[in-house]
């Protein structure tokens, strides 16, 4: 961690849950590097470093004021984790200058329960993964085994945070924790045991997003993960999602047609930093 960061983007972002990007778009700052090297990772370009600029804490903060000034719903930290400290003061910063809408925390879910504590009060919303709960998964495709419990422990330090979910007149969320899941091929039987967790854990207090929209790209090494380079069957997503009902899940964001065919990934060509 230190105290400047490094960003590849900052721009309104459209294509996050809808409570979170609403019709005029979440302020999102994508941070360059990442904990993990998930190898199927769609933002491969800025998690290994390879783009992105210097950003100081100052700055920092005027980039979240200047997406607050272009309507956007929050502030969207898109892996932020190993800029916490920095991040935490161009917030205070930001904060003191006129920043009032909500603050985002978008995480691969692979945090220290203590780095997060130096968000506490400054973060809304948090928005992490939970990849998976297989120990073997996470290392094959993330290379970090203890990926679950590392999760499951941040989780519950988010969830201490920010308690219940609040939404404002609009439906967009002013406070909560929504956690998302993608289902990778092959892994419907680490999916359920993943909303299992979730819904027997944490009930109304959190909300779950369970993701179709895996989309092999040209960056995964098909050679060596072959069960990786083609996209869910659509049955499969099915299951997940009536395997929710069938728990009693009512708090959870789905997604319906052929999403795979569309781009979430922007370009990332430090635009706003």
């Amino acid at each position: 961690m230190t105290s400047e960061g490094m960003a590849a983007r900052a721009a309104l972002h459209f294509w996050e849950e809808p409570c979170i990007s609403g019709t005029e778009g979440s302020g999102a700052v994508f941070f360059s590097g990442c904990t993990l090297r998930c190898v199927f990772c769609q933002n491969h370009e800025i998690a290994a470093g390879a783009v992105g600029k210097p950003v100081t804490e100052e700055r920092l903060s005027r980039i979240f004021l200047e997406l607050q000034e272009k309507g956007a719903n929050n502030i969207n930290l898109v892996t932020a984790g190993h800029y916490a400290p920095a991040v935490a003061e161009s917030l205070r910063r930001a904060k003191d200058m006129g920043l009032q809408i909500p603050v985002v925390y978008n995480s691969s879910g692979y945090e220290k329960a203590e780095m997060l504590r130096y968000l506490e009060g400054l973060v809304d919303i948090y928005l992490p993964d939970l990849k998976y709960l297989e120990a073997d998964l996470a290392g094959k495709y993330s290379h970090a085994k203890d990926y679950p419990e590392v999760a499951m422990k941040a989780l519950e330090e988010m969830v201490r945070q920010v308690r219940t979910p609040e939404f404002d007149e609009r439906g967009m969320m002013k406070k909560g924790v929504i956690v998302r899941h993608l289902l990778l091929p092959g892994c419907l039987a680490d999916g359920k045991r993943v909303v299992k967790y979730l819904h027997e854990t944490y009930g109304n207090r959190i909300y779950m997003s369970l993701m179709s929209q895996y989309t092999p790209l040209e960056s995964l090494d098909a050679a060596k993960y072959p069960e990786l380079n083609r996209k869910v069957p659509e049955y499969a997503y099915e299951k997940l999602v009536d395997y929710a009902i069938s728990l009693g899940v009512m708090q959870a964001f789905i997604q319906e047609g052929d999403t795979a065919k569309e781009s979430f990934i922007p370009p990332f060509t430090l635009e706003g930093v």
